[in-house]
């Protein structure tokens, strides 16, 4: 499996941006397909936005559509999450995830998780 470390979560106000990124280990990082997931306290973990191995295909969930904008460096085996617009319900854990070979884009479908960095927006 593969090793994830997330950076870049913070305090911003509402409007503001961030920039998260999620550095992998091992050699094999361009073989995965790379995931942003969030929770909030007393929801669900749930889809922000997923990439494919080559970075050509992007998805992303109706709540941060044209606001977040997902990308990968495969030289640099690092995942990112450019965050616009900000809003107080963005406020959440972000966690980046990867997997082979993911069925959905659900949490259940990825096998390995970073730790998550903390993203809190103010009104």
């Amino acid at each position: 499996q593969v090793q994830l470390v997330e950076s870049g979560g913070g305090l911003v106000q509402a409007g503001g941006s961030l920039r998260l990124s999620c550095a992998a280990s091992g050699r094999t990082f361009s073989s995965y397909v790379m995931g942003w997931f969030r929770q909030a306290p007393g929801k669900e973990r749930e889809f922000v936005g997923g990439i494919s191995r080559t970075g050509s295909t992007t998805s992303y969930a109706d709540s941060v559509r044209g606001r977040f904008t997902i990308s990968r460096d495969n030289a640099k085996n690092t995942v990112y999450l450019q965050m616009n617009s900000l809003k107080p319900e963005d406020t959440a854990v972000y966690y980046c995830a990867a997997d082979l070979n993911p069925r959905l884009w659900a949490p259940s479908d990825f096998g390995s998780w970073g730790q998550g960095t903390q993203v809190t927006v103010s009104s």
